[in-house]
């Protein structure tokens, strides 16, 4: 295998296990913190209702899928930089 073709299974594999899986934890969990000042919203976190649970889930979230993200960039340009 070529290093153009492991470039792109890394790649597509970095996409798939972490950039979709961060994008998708940093939207829920920017939801849910907004969620969390909304006055009269039906909250319900793992049986709270407490609108500080649903505001750390959320920010927790958002967090962990920024890092996601981070990983799955910081694997892409490692294997698509040019080695002189």
């Amino acid at each position: 295998m070529n290093r153009q073709t492991t470039a792109i299974v890394v790649t597509v594999v970095a996409v798939l296990l972490c950039a979709c899986p961060g994008l998708f934890g940093a939207f829920m969990g920017a939801l849910f913190a907004l969620i969390s000042f909304m006055p009269g919203a039906q909250i319900d976190v793992f049986g709270s209702s407490d609108p500080q649970s649903a505001l750390a889930f959320g920010v927790g979230g958002l967090c962990t899928g920024i890092v996601f993200v981070v990983i799955a960039a910081v694997a892409i340009f490692l294997v698509w930089r040019r080695k002189n």
